[in-house]
Parts: C-alpha cells; sequence; structure tokens
C-alpha cells in the first residue's frame, strides 16, 4: 500500500472540488482557468504551477489573474534601453469577464504593456507577485522565441490610485508627441499626471492641423477655430471625445509663463484643453473654449454666443435683442428666441391682416445634443408669423406681454416686403403651454364641414380636449366620407355599419407633429343627423361614444359617426362584436337565425355562450355512426377561443382552429330551439351552434360530448373520441382499457393505452423494450392531440395469460401498467410495465440505473454486485447522484493517460474522462457534469483476480466518501486492457500534502489559518467515526493541502469500528511510527481513540511547523520511548488552550482521549467565540519575538534537518514486548508545554533485554 500514500496525497481532491467550487458551489471562473490547464505550458513547471495557482484563487475576480501569453499575440515590440525593458502592443489584451454567449473569456483588445525579463523562473512566489503588484498591474508570463528569456507581461499602475488611472494611459502615450519645448511639454505632462480620475483636468497637445476654419478676431486678437477630434470625455477602451467643437486658439507670448498659477486664472473664463503651435508663425497658442460666468460650465448660453456670427438680422436692435435672451438661457434653451431666414418657412398662408400661417421646418429648440454638436429641434412645426411695426418696440416688457398667449419663437423678415416679422406660436391659457386643444386649434383651416354649427360643435369639443384623456372622451373629428369603407345600411334600422380606415386619435406624437391614431379599420354606426341646428341636444341623446362627424356626398346627410356601446357595458363589448356580423349570415330560417343571436347577444364577456352559424363546408370527414344516429367530423376552424377573444389587429375573433372533433346531430324541428331547449343539451354537450346539410336540407346542431362528471371536455373525453381509431382485436381487453380512459378524468396516469408493437424498438430477450413514444403527460389544446414524455424509455413486457381471467390479471398490475401491445409473430397479447421503485413508488435514480445492467459488466461478479449495490441506494433524483454511486467504465472513455507515480503495490494515473461523473437524469439518459475533467487511475497489480485488499478499499472508500466533503472522490472503477489489473477512477490533484505545504509556507501561517486547517481535518475524522469506521493509518501524509480545505485521503486501511484482527497479525502494525497510539505499538486492536491519538500529533505538527520525532531515528528505542510517554515538545511559545486539547488527544490511556465530536466543538469554539483563545495567542506571539530558538526557516520555508531514520511513510512494523503505556508524571500538571523539559531529559530507558524487532 506504501504508493498509494506516495501517489494518492499528489493526486486526489473531493469530489465539490470537481462538480465546482465549494468555496462558491458553483461554475466560477476559477473552475474556467482549470478545465484550460491541459491547453497550454510554458515549458516550465515552476512557472505553470504558479500561474495555475494564480488561477484557482480567481474564485469570482479575473482581476488578479496570470495567463500565459503566446509571444505572437503582441506587435510594435519596442526596447525602452533605459530601462531594460520593452513596450509592445497585446493583440488580445487583459481579460475583463467571462461572456456566456461566446463560451469565452471576454477581453480589453489592443492595450499597450510593458515586458520585462524574469532572471530566475524559481523566484516567482506570491511574495514575488505581491512585490511586482506594488506598482504593476500584472498580466502573464510569456517567452521570448529567440533569446528563450521568460518575460513578465506588465502594465504601470498609479501609486496614488492603485490602479491603471487615466494618469497612467496619457503617460504611456508620452514618446507619441513633443511640442518642441520642455517646458511646455514638462506643463502639459505634469497636468495629464494629476489627472487621475478626472481626464478635464488634462491639457494636451494638440497638431494644428486639428483645426480647421481658423478665423481671425481682430478685435480680441484670438482666433475661432473648429477643433476636429473635440476635447476628452472621459476614459474608456479608447479615448472618447465630443468631436467637432468650436474652439477660440490665442497666441502665448511666452511659454515660460505657464504655470499652474498661470492656468488656474485663465481657467476661470475658459475651459483649457491644451497647447498647439502654428507652423508658418511658430507661436504657441492655448486651445481655449468660453465658461459661463454663471454657471462655470459651457452651459446653452456659451453655445449662443459661438454662433453669433453666423447670423444676423440687419438690424442691430433686433440682433442686440435676440442674443440677450439667449445669453439668458442658460439652463433652458426655450427661454431663448432666434433668428430664423424666412426660408425656413413653407405653407405660408394669410390668416388675416398681418398674420399669416405657416410650416417651420426646422421647428424650435428644445435642448443641445452633445453628441451632434447641435440643437435638438422639434420639426416641421405649425408657427404663426405677426408683422412687427417698429424693431425698437422689442423689449422685456413687449416680450413678457406676447408670452402671456404665445409661445414666442423668434424673429424672420420677409425678402419682398423687407418688414420683420415675429415667429409664434399660440399659447393654451388655461395649461399655460401648447396642449391638445391648440393642436387642434392650429388644424382648423384644414377642414370644413361645410356647416358652420357643425363646424363650430366639432371645434368647441376640440377646444376643449386639453389632456390625453380628454382627446379621446371630448373631442370629435370632422371624417371625410371617403375614409369608410365597406358601408352596408343596417337590418334593423337607419343607420348604417362601416369599417373606418384610421381609426380614432388617441394622442399627439411631438416627434411626427401629428395625432396617433387606434383601432384602425374599426366597425363603425354612421347616424343621419336629423337637425343640424340641434346638435348638441341630438349627440346628448346618443347613447353610444361619439368619434365625429361625416357627410354623405351623395344624399348630402350630416351622420354621427358612433361606437357601438353595449347599453349594459358601457362599452364595445362581445355582444357588440357579433352584432356587427349579423348581416354577414342567415341560416334561411327566422327561428334558428332569431334564436343563435339571441345567444350572441347574451354573450357580453364569455363567448362560450354563444352559438354560431358555421357553413356546412367548413366540416370535413363527416362519418355516420349509426347506433347513435349522429355524425362525428373535423371542424376546420374550431370554436372561439375562450381565452383569445376578440383579435383587435385582425379585427376578428381567436379561434381552437387545429381541427376540433365534434358531433353534428340533426334538429328534427327548428321551431324547438328555445333556451330551455339549449340549457337541456349543454347538460351533456358543448354546444357550439348549429348548420344545414346542404343535401337533406337538415339542420344539425355542432355538439362536443361533456363529461357528465367533470361538467366539461376532460381527458375522458379526448380518450373516448379516439377510441374507433385502434382495436386490439379482442373485446374485453378494449373494454378494460377503455374503462381506464373514461375514468382519467383529471389524472392521465390512470389511463391505459392499446400499443401497436412497432412503437416498441430494441426489444431483448428478457423481455426489455424501448417505448419510442412514452407516456401520457396532458392533452395539448393548441396541437388537438396528447403531450408525451419521456421518449424511448424503457418497459417492460409481460405475457398476458389469456387462459386466466384477463381483467383479474390486468387489475392486480394497475400501478405498474402503461396499456398493452400484441406480439404480431406470436399472436400473444403482452402487458407492457414501467419498473417503479417499490420505495420510491415511481421510476427513481435506481430503476434507470437497474434499467441499464445487462449493458454492462466488469468481468468480476464481485465487482459487478459492488457498483450495483452503490447504485440501488440512490433512489432521490437530486444533484448528489456522485456523491453516493459508483459506475463501471469502459478503458476507452479516457484519453492521455499518463503514468504518474508507482509504488510497491501498483500504479497511478492521470487521465481525462471523455463523459465526466452523473449528476442526474434528464431526457431518458444521464446528466453529466465536467466532461473531459482530469481523473486519476489508481490500480492494484495483479488485480486481475481482484484481490481482498482492493475490494475492501474499493468499498469502504466509497462508504467514507458518502456526504463527507473531506474525502476524496470516487467515481468509479475501470480496467487496463493490457494488463487486465482493476483500477479507480478517482479526483486528481496536483497539489501535494499538508506536510509538504507546511514546509513552504508555514512561516506566513497565522494562527486562525492553522485552526482551520486542523478543524477541517477533525470533521473529517467525525465523519468517518459516525459511520463507524476507523482510519487507521491517519498521519500528515495522508491529509491534503487544498486552497482553502485540508482533506483526508487514503482510507486503504479503513476497517469497521467492530474488525478484530486475526490472532496472528496481533503484533504486526502497519503505519507512521510516531503517527501511532502507544496501546497499538503494543499489539491491540484498533479502536476511535486511535486514531484520535494520530490527530493530537497532526495537530502538534501544524502549530509547530515540525514532523514528529523528525531528529530522532524512528526505531525500537523510539517506541519503547513513547510507550513510556514521551511526546513531541514544541519549541515555540503556544497558547495553553491548545496545548491541553493535544495532551488530552495524546494521553496513554485511550478511555481519556475525547471522542472526534468533542474536539470538533472546542476547535470551532475557538473559531466562533476567540476571546480567551486570542488573549493567549497575544501573549505567545510577544514571547515568541523575543526567542532566539525559534523555527529556522529560508526564503524557501522551513529549514530543519531531518534524521537519517526517519521515516514518515507507512510501513510494516513487528514490535513485542514493549512496556505499558503511561503518560508522564507530570503530564497535567503543567500546560505550557505537552510534556515538561524535565520529564523529557530524564527519560531513560534500559533497552538491552528488550527484544524489538523493527523491520523496514
Amino acid at each position: 500500500m506504501d504508493f498509494f500514500i506516495k501517489g494518492i496525497n499528489k493526486l486526489i481532491k473531493p469530489s465539490h472540488e470537481i462538480c465546482g467550487c465549494k468555496r462558491y458551489n458553483y461554475i466560477c471562473f476559477a473552475i474556467r482557468f482549470k478545465q484550460n490547464f491541459k491547453n497550454w505550458t510554458s515549458g516550465n513547471d515552476d512557472i505553470d504551477k504558479f500561474i495555475q495557482n494564480a488561477q484557482l484563487s480567481a474564485h469570482e475576480n479575473v482581476k488578479e489573474v496570470l495567463e500565459w501569453i503566446l509571444y505572437d499575440r503582441f506587435y510594435d515590440i519596442e526596447y525602452i534601453a533605459n530601462k531594460k525593458v520593452y513596450k509592445a502592443n497585446w493583440i488580445d489584451g487583459n481579460i475583463k469577464c467571462w461572456d456566456y454567449e461566446k463560451q469565452d473569456w471576454g477581453r480589453n483588445n489592443n492595450i499597450i504593456v510593458t515586458l520585462k525579463e524574469l532572471n530566475d523562473p524559481k523566484i516567482i512566489t506570491l511574495e514575488f507577485m505581491d512585490e511586482i503588484k506594488i506598482d504593476h498591474k500584472f498580466y502573464g508570463i510569456t517567452q521570448n522565441p529567440e533569446t528563450k528569456r521568460y518575460m513578465m507581461i506588465l502594465n504601470d499602475k498609479c501609486k496614488k490610485c492603485k490602479y491603471m488611472c487615466s494618469s497612467i494611459h496619457f503617460q504611456q502615450n508620452f514618446k507619441n508627441w513633443t511640442s518642441g519645448n520642455n517646458d511646455i511639454d514638462n506643463f502639459i505632462q505634469d497636468t495629464q499626471l494629476s489627472a487621475h480620475k478626472n481626464v478635464k483636468e488634462a491639457l494636451e497637445w494638440i497638431p494644428f492641423d486639428r483645426f480647421y476654419d481658423i478665423e481671425y478676431i481682430a478685435n480680441k486678437k484670438v482666433y475661432k477655430a473648429n477643433w476636429i477630434d473635440g476635447n476628452l470625455s472621459v476614459w474608456e477602451d479608447y479615448r472618447k471625445r465630443n468631436n467637432n467643437i468650436i474652439v477660440t486658439l490665442e497666441e502665448l507670448n511666452d511659454p515660460k509663463i505657464i504655470t499652474l498659477e498661470f492656468m488656474n486664472e485663465i481657467k476661470i473664463d475658459h475651459e483649457l484643453y491644451g497647447v498647439t503651435q502654428n507652423p508658418e508663425t511658430k507661436c504657441y497658442m492655448m486651445v481655449l473654449n468660453d465658461k459661463c460666468k454663471n454657471c462655470e460650465y459651457l452651459c446653452n448660453s456659451i453655445h449662443f454666443q459661438q454662433n453669433f456670427k453666423n447670423w444676423t438680422s440687419g438690424n442691430n436692435d433686433i440682433d442686440n435683442f435676440i442674443q440677450y435672451t439667449q445669453l439668458s438661457a442658460h439652463g433652458n434653451a426655450e427661454e431663448a428666441l432666434e433668428w430664423i431666414p424666412y426660408d425656413k418657412f413653407n405653407n405660408i398662408e394669410n390668416i388675416f391682416g398681418k398674420t399669416y400661417r405657416a410650416n417651420w421646418i426646422d421647428g424650435k429648440i428644445s435642448y443641445w445634443n452633445y453628441s451632434r454638436r447641435n440643437w435638438w429641434r422639434n420639426k416641421n412645426m405649425i408657427v404663426f408669423l405677426k408683422g412687427l411695426d417698429s424693431p425698437k418696440d422689442f423689449t422685456s416688457e413687449f416680450m413678457n406681454e406676447f408670452k402671456i398667449d404665445h409661445n414666442f419663437c423668434g424673429i424672420t423678415q420677409n425678402p419682398e416686403t423687407k418688414n420683420y416679422v415675429m415667429v409664434l406660436n399660440y399659447k393654451c391659457r388655461k395649461c399655460n403651454d401648447i396642449c391638445n386643444a391648440i393642436h387642434f386649434q392650429q388644424n382648423f383651416k384644414n377642414w370644413t364641414s361645410g356647416n358652420d354649427d357643425v363646424d363650430k360643435f366639432i371645434q368647441d369639443t376640440q377646444l376643449s380636449a386639453h389632456i390625453d384623456y380628454e382627446v379621446f372622451e371630448n373631442a370629435l373629428e370632422w371624417i371625410p366620407f371617403d375614409r369608410f369603407n365597406n358601408i352596408e345600411k343596417s337590418r334593423f334600422d337607419e343607420a348604417y355599419k362601416a369599417n373606418w380606415i384610421d381609426g380614432h386619435i388617441y394622442k399627439w406624437n411631438d416627434k411626427n407633429q401629428n395625432w396617433e391614431r387606434k383601432k384602425q379599420n374599426m366597425i363603425v354606426t354612421l347616424k343621419i343627423l336629423n337637425n343640424s341646428k340641434n346638435i348638441v341636444l341630438e349627440f346628448m341623446n346618443e347613447i353610444n361614444k361619439s368619434n365625429g362627424i361625416t357627410q354623405n356626398p351623395e344624399t348630402k346627410n350630416y351622420m354621427m359617426v358612433l361606437n357601438d356601446e353595449c347599453k349594459k357595458c358601457k362599452y364595445t363589448c362581445n355582444a357588440i362584436r357579433f352584432q356587427q356580423n349579423f348581416k354577414d349570415w342567415t341560416s334561411d330560417n327566422d327561428d334558428i337565425d332569431k334564436f343563435i343571436q339571441n345567444a350572441q347577444l347574451s354573450a357580453h364577456k364569455n363567448v362560450k355562450e354563444a352559438l354560431e352559424w358555421i357553413p356546412y363546408d367548413r366540416f370535413y370527414d363527416i362519418e355516420y355512426i349509426a347506433n347513435k344516429k349522429v355524425y362525428k367530423s373535423n371542424w376546420i376552424d374550431g370554436n372561439i377561443s375562450v381565452w383569445g377573444g376578440w383579435d383587435y389587429r385582425k379585427q376578428d375573433w381567436e379561434r381552437n382552429n387545429n381541427i376540433v372533433i365534434v358531433t353534428l346531430k340533426e334538429l328534427n324541428d327548428p321551431k324547438i330551439i328555445t333556451l330551455e331547449f339549449m340549457n337541456e343539451i349543454k347538460i351533456d354537450h358543448e354546444f357550439y351552434g348549429i348548420t344545414q346539410n346542404p343535401e337533406t336540407k337538415c339542420y344539425m346542431m355542432v355538439l362536443n360530448d361533456k363529461c357528465k362528471n367533470c361538467k366539461y371536455i376532460c381527458n375522458s373525453i379526448h380518450f373516448q373520441q379516439n377510441f374507433k381509431n385502434w382495436t386490439s382485436g379482442n373485446n374485453d381487453i378494449d373494454n378494460f382499457i377503455q374503462d381506464t380512459r373514461l375514468s382519467a378524468h383529471k389524472n392521465v396516469k390512470k389511463a391505459l393505452e392499446w400499443m401497436p408493437y412497432n412503437r416498441f424498438s430494441n426489444i431483448s430477450k428478457n423481455n426489455k423494450a424501448k417505448w419510442i413514444d412514452g407516456c401520457i403527460s396532458e392533452w395539448n389544446s393548441k396541437s388537438r392531440n396528447w403531450k408525451r414524455v419521456n421518449q424511448n424509455m424503457i418497459v417492460t413486457f409481460k405475457e398476458l395469460d389469456n387462459s386466466k381471467n384477463i381483467t383479474l390479471e390486468l387489475t392486480k398490475m394497475i400501478g405498474r401498467l402503461y396499456g398493452i401491445t400484441q406480439n404480431p409473430g406470436t399472436k400473444n397479447y403482452m402487458m407492457v410495465l414501467n419498473d417503479k421503485c417499490r420505495i420510491c413508488d415511481y421510476i427513481c435514480n435506481t430503476i434507470h440505473f437497474q434499467q441499464n445492467f445487462e449493458n454492462w459488466t466488469s468481468g468480476n461478479d464481485d465487482i459487478d454486485k459492488l457498483i450495483r449495490d452503490t447504485q440501488l441506494l440512490v433512489h432521490n433524483n437530486n444533484h448528489a447522484v456522485f456523491k453516493i454511486v459508483l459506475e463501471w467504465i469502459p478503458y476507452d472513455r479516457f484519453y492521455d493517460i499518463k503514468y504518474i507515480a508507482k509504488g510497491g503495490f501498483g500504479k497511478v494515473y492521470r487521465a481525462s474522462w471523455i463523459d465526466g461523473y452523473i449528476i442526474s437524469w434528464k431526457d431518458n439518459c444521464w446528466n453529466r457534469y465536467n466532461k473531459n475533467m482530469f481523473v486519476a487511475l489508481k490500480s492494484l497489480d495483479n488485480s486481475k483476480n481482484v484481490t481482498l485488499e482492493f475490494m475492501n478499499e474499493v468499498t469502504l472508500h466509497n462508504k467514507g466518501k458518502m456526504n463527507n466533503a473531506f474525502i476524496i472522490g470516487f467515481y468509479g472503477i475501470t480496467q487496463d486492457p493490457e494488463t487486465k489489473n482493476y483500477m479507480m477512477v478517482l479526483d486528481y490533484a496536483e497539489d501535494g500534502s499538508l506536510r509538504n505545504y507546511l514546509d513552504k509556507e508555514y512561516n506566513k501561517l497565522k494562527w486562525n489559518k492553522k485552526i482551520d486547517y486542523i478543524y477541517d481535518i477533525i470533521i473529517g475524522l467525525e465523519h468517518i467515526h459516525e459511520k463507524e469506521l476507523i482510519h487507521r493509518d491517519l498521519h500528515i501524509g495522508n491529509i491534503l493541502k487544498l486552497k482553502y480545505d485540508t482533506t483526508i485521503t487514503d482510507l486503504g486501511l479503513c476497517k469497521p469500528a467492530n474488525y478484530i484482527e486475526s490472532e496472528n497479525a496481533k503484533n504486526n502494525v502497519y503505519g507512521v511510527l510516531p503517527y501511532i497510539a502507544p496501546e497499538i505499538l503494543r499489539g491491540q486492536n484498533y479502536t476511535k481513540a486511535a486514531d484520535i491519538y494520530s490527530f493530537g500529533i497532526i495537530m502538534y505538527e501544524v502549530i509547530s511547523g515540525l514532523p514528529p520525532y523528525y531528529d530522532l531515528s524512528h526505531d525500537r528505542n523510539l517506541a519503547i520511548k513513547i510507550c513510556k510517554g514521551l511526546r513531541p515538545r514544541f519549541n515555540i511559545k503556544v497558547p495553553q488552550l491548545i496545548v491541553y486539547l493535544i495532551k488530552r488527544c495524546l494521553d496513554a490511556d485511550p478511555l481519556n482521549r475525547p471522542i472526534a465530536r468533542e474536539v470538533k466543538d472546542i476547535i470551532n469554539k475557538w473559531r466562533c467565540k476567540p476571546e480567551e483563545l486570542q488573549a493567549q495567542i497575544k501573549e505567545a506571539d510577544i514571547n515568541n519575538d523575543s526567542l532566539n530558538n525559534s523555527i529556522p526557516s529560508t526564503s524557501l520555508g522551513l529549514s530543519y534537518k531531518t534524521h537519517s531514520e526517519a521515516i514518515y511513510t507507512s510501513r510494516l512494523l513487528d514490535l513485542n514486548n514493549l512496556p505499558e503505556p503511561k503518560n508522564s508524571d507530570d503530564y497535567y500538571e503543567q500546560n505550557d508545554n505537552i510534556i515538561s523539559m524535565k520529564f523529557s531529559e530524564s527519560l531513560q530507558i534500559d533497552i538491552s533485554q528488550l527484544n524489538i524487532n523493527l523491520r523496514d
């Protein structure tokens, strides 16, 4: 077993590490990195391990992760001599997040990085990385293929911000520009280096060719220009800019004057963007923008001001007045007036006097659009142009007076008359805004009814519709007659029915400057308006909602356009929809028409109450059923949907139109159809309507059978309608199946089926088969068929003995019975049964496993039984299957099989498992997780005949792992096809044992970490003991150090707690001498207390950092001393609480040792309520800091010299005649150490008379 102890320590992880991250219980970033380990290597084990460790710690934050980066992913590599590093562009860029859609990492592409040579790969440790990260962002490692040197991929990090802030991005660009003047360069760079979070604080060097339309402004001795790029806004993946902005270029007389004070002075009145140089004059120039003194930023008034040069009215008074309003519009641009060229108006029309109506193409300013660098406008708005008698009249008082009734937009000039004109928009005095009433009013000129009374009535309703609600409720329209189609006179009164093409007004759309409408092609009633002089009274008497007025161009009659509103419902309900269609159908029988119409007129909210007239050609496959004197048929359209109702878009009814099976029953006398008659029919039927056979002229009711029990069309009715489509050929069987179906009102599981034999596949000799269709789940109303589940499910055939009572035999199988089929070859009827679990009463996981037993074998009955036994335990259909079950895994499901280690009993390999492990049953197959995962294959030499040791380890290993996150994951068994040796399939791990970890990392461990490690170990041991098992070989080499846990491994010697050693094995002890309890050394049977002793030694080792008795020979002398009371001693100060617990665990009397649960509770208390322990730790730390004999160490970890005969691998020890175990005389008298120095020095044992055979 020695090779297992060496190999498994390095190879095994607990199951949660593979299925997902234990820390976060899902597939975190660390798992995604881990799945890719096989796809890359640096060619250097130290670098690979360092990168992998960094990736495995990146659970939720990829910012700290490292990568191996191929050298060909860099370009523009440039050597920086004075720093002995390189600058380069990284094509892919660093990882920023996981892209679930692409199933790959999302990256910041094409970033600038630094490549710095790594002189010695062995120096890369956590401390080294932390040191690098002080000044840099560390992305990963690459290798120059020419020099073979490894290089770190870095990016400078801001010392102030601790990340790559804006100042770093600026700094990386310093080499790409210069002003040609050191003072200016230094000043600009200083501003950029101080712009950590706000790029607006930074200045730029701006090449002069980035400006255009440069214009000299004489009186100010400056220039105006358009800056193509615009100023920096924010720093993103690329610099984001406000393109094409207007700036001022002001000459800088002396570059030496630009200081921080100078810049701050300039910034009082300006935004300062940077510096440029005129290539002709060689003068340096500041690039500025005016800042509003009031707002202290570029507000609306500045945007207006920058445009003053681009317009003039030709009149100073008007120019000054407009500019005054614009300069006052700091926060609200709508307060400003504009100079509007006259050609920006069209459709100019005189209203009265000097007032004109026009369309303003551009529309009024709303706000400044920063992305377009222009004003956002309400285009194509209607405005009024009113002549201005004298431009000198313009004052604030004059404008305020006009604003009472108007929105004042600006001024224009008629180019013919040269008259100045105000551009106005009327404002509602009630709303103090341009409300709906104004929009209506502006359109008054575009329509007329030809009748003043009608016009005034409509206009009055529109002028009262201020808000949106009032538009729909109050406002009427003049509607041209050609906006109606399908106009037809009503059969009941003098009104007409028509389709209104446009539909009614809903609300005003500012963007389109028009009305939004709803319910296009709605049906309306056109009712003649008898007296156009008394419109108000006539409309008031009208009960239906009015939309407007129209005029018949032929009769010249004015007509009200009305909605058909139900008097009962006060809206257009179902009854009205039906009523609007009365003209489109007739049965040619007044009684039937009236009966159907009455039914429809009562269906206000529930269309189920309505009947229809259904043309006979809407039925097909009409079949006469003689014994019932009715017909069965398929109805193409189907009945009106209860849930769908009226489709406003199609202006028609939603239907269940996937072919409904109906019954056609002759109606002997149409006069008998009354409400009472219909109610009587509806007791047993769904009554859809009436049709007429065109040949016989008989009227027929269109019905559907209704279940008397359920009072609706339940499952039993759907089954019943299909009875004619199948038969078994045996009346008893048919009757039995039909009876089960007729009783399946709400639960289809009660129903049996007749199954054609050709619906089964893969029929085996043991009467197993795959049922292609699967069992019925529920009725699908949309497809008008049964919905099925578990297609291709496995079923069992059982022959039906025809000599017996069929009904009795079938009844016995109810619950397991899906249905009946017939073998066409033998003509035997066969029951189709499910394999229902007797415990779960459904098809659970055990059944799915059991159904597959015949499809595999290991070739060994004992192994087959072992695997099957585990599979028969997993009843619950949950995701913890893998924690219990084992599989037989064919060897060809592994690839990349690599030899790892060899021991005295066999070999260990690493492999990739194609399928991954089972987590649940889904879609008639096992759902698996972590495909192509790494596993360890652990074999025993010459195990083709399966040794007892192999079977013992498999059995107890599987028992130990159940519900225990601190035992290695175990998935199944396979067989090497060449050697025929059986192999355990286990979790694979790259980390070593806890001992290896302590050697490297002990000096960095804090007390809380040490306590966490021993806590994990005792939890694992407690779980083992709770299962009435004993580990029997517990030592630190069998403890695996994971990222966040410590885990117990290697259960090869694990035995039941009541196991008794054979007499000839009593004196043969197997294990690592320092960890073996003294009573075991003397040949007694293993107990749980012996494991506790081993745990006490491990606890000492974790706290001290040193292996037990590392400086002594592990020989018979040490065994004697241990029995006499020798225990390891601390050479550091340790809290007394910890020392006391260790002493109890190492007590010579097993009965005095605590049980695992008690130990766990004590350590957990230290973790949860650490006050007392923390006080002792603080005292111990002070003491240890002053000690000269602290644990020796180097930069590589602990430094201690192990005795040449100190052996820490398990071996067979043949011991006898050892002294009776005892504690030291002063064992519990002091708690400063495990044993006193006095006892340790005085311990002298005469060993010359003892005959101890210790063999390796």
